[in-house]
C-alpha cells in the first residue's frame, strides 16, 4: 500500500501551545478513514529518531494505519518548555493529542499508542488516564515503577547512569529547532529553552527514596486504572524487563508479553539476536484492537519468553543461542521454586525434607571496584557492553556453587535470596549475582541485584542499620530466562559494592551473613510440548530514510589499575556515535550528526569517598552555512554527608558562542 508523509503538522493544544507532528498517511485515506497509531517522545522526529521512525511507521502505514509521531512540549519544533520527564503536563498534552487525532476526518476514531523507553513509559501513564479514543497500547522497555526500575536507582542504590543519561539529556535539549519548520523566531525559541534548561542529573538526585515524585507516573500505584489492552515487550539484556511479568500479573485487561534476548532496541532490530518479526506482530495487535479483526493473538500464550543457553562470557554478544518458551498464564503454575542452602563451605545444597541448617557466620568486605565485570546497566546493542567472565570479580565475593548439574533444567522468572545479615556500618550495600559456571571454569552472569541495606524494609522509609544487629533480608533478583545444562554449576555470589554501575555507600562496610537460601524459578512439566508452537516471522521493515555514513563509530571500554596510588579507573569512550551509529548525514533533510561521549569513573578499593565520575560530551549537527556545536562537562563526587554534582553546557552556532549554562549542586545524602 502506498503512502505519503507530512513532515510538519502542528497540533494545537487548549493553552495555545502547538506540538509538532510528522504523519504517515496511507493513500486510502482519500477514500476512507483509518485507525491511527501515536508515538509521543521528546527525541526529535526530524533528526533524532528519523532513522528508526521511517521503516517502522512506514510499515504500519502500509498495513492501513495513519502513524503520528509527535515531539513532546519543549522538544524538536514543538512549542513550550520540557521541565522534566513524565510530568502531568506531558500526560495532559498526550490526552489532547489523542482527542485531536480521533477527530480528524482521516481517522476512524480508534487510536493506539506505542513507544520504547520514554515512549513506553508514557503509554502506560496515558492509558491509566483512560482517554476515550485510546483503544490499545504497545509498550516496550518500560516500567510500572519509576523508582525501582528506571535509570536513576536500583535496589535503593544510586545508578551512575543517572549522571550519564542526565548529561545526554542536557545535550539533546540544547539542540535548536530546525529553522525551516519553526519560522523566523527559531533562535528566540532556542534561547528560551537553553535559559530554562533543567540540570537533569541533580533534579533526579534530589529524590533518593520512593516519594511522591516517583509515585507519580508509576502505575503500580493503581494497576486497575489501565482499562485498555496492553502488549508489553522486554529484553533480557535491557534494564526494564522486570516490569513485563509484573504487568502480566497485576493488570486486569487483555494483555500479552514478549521477552527476547535483546538490549534496548526494538525487536525487529534485536541485538543480541535472534531478532523477530516484531512489526508483523505489532500489526496483529493493532488489527485485533483497532480494526476489530480476530488475528488469533489472544489465543496464544500470555508470555512468550526466550530461554538463553550458556555462551562464553564476552563483552560483545551479537547472538544468544536458545529457544522460545510459552507460559499460558502468569504467574505460571508450571514454574516451581527449587530451594538451595548457602553453606559455610561454599556450597549450594538443595533442601531435603528436613532442610539444612548452617548458622556459621561468613563475612565479606569487597574491594570498592567490585563490579568491573558487570557490563553496562542498560544494553543497547553496542560492542563491549555485556558482562564479561565473572572470575574477574568473584575473588572479592562470597561464592557458593552447586555440584555439577546432572539433569538440565530451565529457569524463568526471578530468583530470591533469603538470608540473615549484619553490618559494622550504618549504611551499606550488598549485591547478589547468579551465574552459570561452565565445565572449563568460565562464569556467565545471568541475573543480579544490588541493594541499599537501609532500604531493607522498603524504599519509602529507609532506616539506618544498627551495627552488630542481625536482620532478615529477602532480596529478589532481576527476572531472567536461562537453561543450565549437564556438567555446569549454578553459582551465587555476594559482595558489598558494584562499581562502576552503582555509586558506593559512604562507608567501607564489612557484612556478615548466615542461614541463607536461594529460591530458583524452575520450569517443570512438559516444556517442549508447551513451547512447540511458539515462533515469530522473520524481521522486515518499511522503506528506510536515505542516510550516508560519513565515519564509522568507534567504541573503547577498559579498566585500569594504578599500582602506585591504588586507584582503579573505568573508561568508556564513544566517538562518532554514542550508540555505535557513527557520523552520518540524513540526506533528505541535509543534516549531518556526530555525537561523542567519554566517561571516566575512578575509585580506590579501600575508600568509597574517593569515587569520582567525570563525563565529557560533544554533539554536532547542521549543514553548510548552519553548524551547531554543543559541549557538556559533568562531574560527580561525594563525602560522607553530601553529593557534589557540577555541570557546564556551551552551545555554539557557526563557531560563535550562543549560550552557556553552569550548575554547581550540593545534595545531601539520604541514607545512600
Amino acid at each position: 500500500m502506498s503512502f505519503r508523509v507530512e513532515e510538519q503538522i502542528l497540533i494545537p493544544l487548549s493553552d495555545g501551545c502547538r506540538l509538532s507532528a510528522r504523519i504517515w498517511f496511507p493513500e486510502t485515506v482519500k477514500k476512507e478513514a483509518v485507525p491511527a497509531i501515536l508515538e509521543y517522545i521528546p527525541y526529535r522526529k526530524a533528526d533524532g529518531t528519523r532513522v528508526r521512525d521511517e521503516p517502522m511507521h512506514g510499515f504500519f502505514c502500509q498495513a492501513g494505519y495513519a502513524c503520528v509521531r509527535v515531539d513532546m512540549r519543549g522538544s524538536g519544533e514543538s512549542d513550550g518548555h520540557l521541565a522534566d520527564e513524565y510530568l502531568k503536563q506531558e500526560q495532559d498534552d498526550a490526552i489532547e493529542v489523542i482527542a485531536w487525532i480521533a477527530e480528524q476526518v482521516w481517522c476512524t476514531g480508534s487510536v493506539g499508542m506505542m513507544g520504547k523507553s520514554w515512549g513506553g513509559f508514557n503509554c502506560l501513564q496515558v492509558a491509566a488516564r483512560r482517554p476515550p479514543a485510546l483503544k490499545a497500547i504497545l509498550t516496550a522497555y518500560s516500567t510500572d515503577n519509576r523508582y525501582t526500575d528506571d535509570i536513576h536507582y536500583m535496589g535503593g542504590c544510586l545508578l551512575n547512569d543517572n549522571l550519564w543519561w542526565g548529561s545526554i539529556m542536557l545535550a539533546f535539549q540544547s539542540r535548536p529547532p530546525f529553522p525551516e519548520w519553526s519560522g523566523d523566531n527559531w533562535r528566540e525559541k532556542w534561547r528560551e529553552r537553553l535559559e530554562s534548561l533543567p540540570f537533569f542529573p541533580a533534579l533526579w538526585l534530589q529524590h533518593q527514596r520512593y516519594d511522591d515524585y516517583w509515585k507519580h507516573g508509576s502505575i503500580c500505584e493503581d494497576y486497575s486504572a489501565v482499562a485498555c489492552p496492553v502488549l508489553v515487550v522486554g529484553g533480557w539484556v535491557d534494564s526494564y524487563t522486570n516490569a513485563v511479568p509484573r504487568l502480566l500479573e497485576h493488570l486486569d485487561v487483555p494483555r500479552r508479553g514478549i521477552i527476547g534476548p535483546w538490549g534496548h532496541v526494538y525487536p525487529h532490530d534485536g541485538i543480541p539476536g535472534p531478532a523477530i518479526g516484531f512489526l508483523q506482530e505489532a500489526v496483529r495487535w493493532w488489527d485485533q484492537w483497532l480494526k476489530g479483526n480476530d488475528t488469533g493473538i489472544m489465543n496464544e500464550a500470555m508470555l512468550r519468553a526466550y530461554i538463553g543457553d550458556y555462551v562464553p562470557p564476552d563483552g560483545t554478544c551479537t547472538y544468544m543461542p536458545g529457544h522460545w518458551a510459552a507460559e499460558e498464564s502468569w504467574p505460571s503454575p508450571m514454574i516451581t521454586s527449587r530451594v538451595f542452602h548457602l553453606t559455610s563451605c561454599g556450597g549450594l545444597k538443595e533442601a531435603t525434607g528436613e532442610g539444612i541448617h548452617d548458622d556459621v557466620v561468613m563475612t565479606i568486605r569487597s574491594p570498592q571496584s567490585f563490579g568491573r565485570a558487570g557490563g553496562e546497566w542498560m544494553g543497547t546493542g553496542c560492542v563491549g557492553e555485556m558482562p564479561v567472565d565473572q572470575r574477574l570479580d568473584d575473588g572479592g565475593a562470597l561464592v557458593f556453587e552447586t555440584e555439577p548439574v546432572v539433569d538440565s533444567f530451565e529457569i524463568l522468572g526471578s530468583a530470591e535470596l533469603r538470608i540473615e545479615c549484619s553490618s559494622d556500618s550504618p549504611i551499606a550495600q550488598a549485591v547478589i549475582l547468579i551465574s552459570d559456571v561452565a565445565e572449563t571454569g568460565e562464569v556467565m552472569r545471568i541475573s543480579y541485584q544490588p541493594i541499599n541495606l537501609t532500604h531493607r524494609g522498603g524504599h519509602e522509609t529507609p532506616t539506618a542499620l544498627t551495627p552488630g544487629t542481625w536482620y532478615d533480608l529477602s532480596i529478589r533478583l532481576n527476572d531472567c530466562g536461562h537453561r543450565f545444562v549437564r556438567g555446569h554449576r549454578l553459582r551465587v555470589s555476594i559482595a558489598t559494592a558494584y562499581w562502576p554501575m552503582v555509586w558506593p555507600a559512604p562507608y567501607h562496610a564489612t557484612l556478615s551473613f548466615r542461614n541463607g537460601t536461594v529460591s530458583i524459578p524452575v520450569r517443570c512439566g512438559n516444556c517442549d510440548e508447551r513451547d512447540r508452537n511458539v515462533g515469530f516471522l522473520s524481521p522486515v521493515q518499511g522503506p528506510t530514510t536515505p542516510v550516508t555514513i560519513l565515519e564509522a563509530g568507534q567504541m573503547a571500554r577498559y579498566s585500569t589499575q594504578d599500582f602506585v596510588t591504588g586507584t582503579r579507573t573505568y573508561v568508556t569512550n564513544a566517538e562518532g556515535g554514542v550508540f555505535g551509529e557513527g557520523v552520518y548525514r540524513l540526506d533528505d533533510i541535509d543534516c549531518t550528526i556526530a555525537h561523542n561521549l567519554k566517561r571516566e569513573l575512578s575509585i580506590h578499593d579501600e575508600d568509597p569517598l574517593s569515587a569520582r565520575y567525570h563525563l565529557t560530551q560533544s554533539y554536532e549537527m547542521g549543514r553548510e552555512g548552519w553548524q551547531i556545536s554543543i559541549t557538556t562537562k559533568t562531574e560527580m563526587t561525594s563525602d560522607e554527608k553530601n553529593f557534589y554534582v557540577r555541570g557546564i553546557v556551551k552551545v555554539f552556532e557557526n563557531q560563535i558562542l550562543f549560550a552557556e549554562r553552569e550548575w554547581n549542586e550540593n545534595i545531601r545524602r539520604d541514607l545512600m
